[in-house]
């Protein structure tokens, strides 16, 4: 058994009490709170509804699994009262015949919360939207974005996800500057949520006429696609632009103005759009991307409000970290966030990540555990 599952099942049979105790009551009452804003009229008319209902929707089932947990002890409670005062000989050879099943029942029904609190998907999720930039390096990591790009397709191709370039900016040599594309498919974005972060690779360019070795940097942020009704966006607090779209060079592309750029005044978050010769269609794939991008924002101002969200355990998932190197000469994939190194850098090039990504998912269940 593995430390990581070893501590898991540690965890799994320890009784409910503590901080553990605190934030499942504070969970309880959070739940009560959103049953009446939910079924407040005034609410089921507000943006905030469809909002509202997705948190409650999240915590049903702990939420009744806790409630069960406590009828549970109440009972076992009970039972050693009528032990311990004695006065009814009948009731105390009852209580005394109950008592292994209370205690039992009490134990399962501890694991089942606990279970549940690590099958709870914090932040996951199915769609999600990458974005990769080249970063250091020149041609070379724009040639790295595309190689990252094609591993996550071939990736999704193996797990029958679906992928949607929504926006790209390539070069002369078949790289790329930029891409950001759509991954569509059940757990998409659970599974590939540890991603976001600096990507750093090690080989020998096609550019590169002496054989060294260069080290070349790119980007890659990973997140969860807002749903339609989970970010409201008021046209006020939209400055929506339109220009000509231009390709490599600067070159003009299009005669019309069917590029398409969207600010969102609040937050200063600006998305452009200009692959489609469409305008209406440039505006829809810019609106999807500027609402993702201000769920993610969402999402990390509540990351810092919270002090154990899940990515925050391995990582911010912030773009800048660097979280990997790819070692083309040793064949090596280093992974600097859990200390893991892999030999078969042209499997996991080819879409062969599972392994990786499952380690991952394990040192983050073990932090989880340990934050609890």
């Amino acid at each position: 058994m593995s430390s990581a599952d070893k501590e898991t099942s540690d965890f799994l049979e320890k009784p409910i009490e503590g901080n553990l105790l605190d934030k499942l009551s504070a969970m309880e009452e959070r739940f009560v709170e959103l049953e009446q804003l939910i079924s407040d009229p005034d609410q089921q008319g507000s943006g905030k509804f469809q909002e509202l209902l997705k948190e409650h929707g999240s915590l049903i089932s702990l939420v009744t699994l806790y409630r069960e947990y406590g009828k549970s002890c109440a009972a076992l409670d009970e039972a050693q009262e009528i032990l311990a005062s004695g006065d009814d000989p009948e009731l105390k050879e009852l209580a005394e015949m109950e008592l292994p099943d209370l205690e039992q029942d009490g134990r399962e029904k501890a694991r089942a919360v606990r279970m549940a609190i690590l099958d709870q998907q914090v932040e996951g999720g199915d769609d999600c939207i990458f974005e990769v930039r080249a970063g250091a390096g020149g041609e070379e990591a724009a040639l790295f974005c595309a190689d990252i790009y094609r591993l996550y397709s071939l990736y999704a191709e193996k797990r029958r996800w679906k992928v949607e370039v929504l926006s790209e900016s390539s070069t002369d040599l078949g790289g790329y500057k930029e891409i950001t594309f759509a991954v569509r498919g059940s757990g998409a974005f659970t599974r590939l949520c540890f991603e976001s972060g600096g990507h750093r690779v090690q080989r020998v360019p096609a550019t590169e006429t002496q054989g060294r070795i260069h080290t070349s940097a790119i980007t890659v942020a990973v997140m969860q696609e807002a749903e339609e009704s989970e970010i409201h966006v008021e046209d006020k607090d939209l400055r929506i632009d339109t220009f000509c779209a231009s390709g490599p060079g600067g070159q003009s592309v299009n005669k019309t103005s069917s590029a398409v750029r969207i600010t969102h005044i609040p937050t200063g978050v600006v998305v452009s759009m200009q692959d489609e010769k469409s305008q209406h269609r440039n505006r829809d794939k810019a609106m999807r991307l500027l609402k993702t991008r201000l769920k993610e924002l969402a999402d990390r101002e509540k990351q810092e409000e919270e002090d154990a969200l899940r990515r925050s355990l391995i990582g911010s998932g912030d773009r800048s970290d660097r979280i990997r190197t790819y070692n083309f000469p040793q064949n090596r994939i280093s992974d600097h966030r859990i200390s893991a190194t892999l030999y078969n850098l042209d499997r996991f090039m080819a879409g062969d990540i599972d392994d990786l990504l499952d380690q991952l998912e394990a040192h983050d269940r073990e932090e989880r555990v340990q934050a609890l």
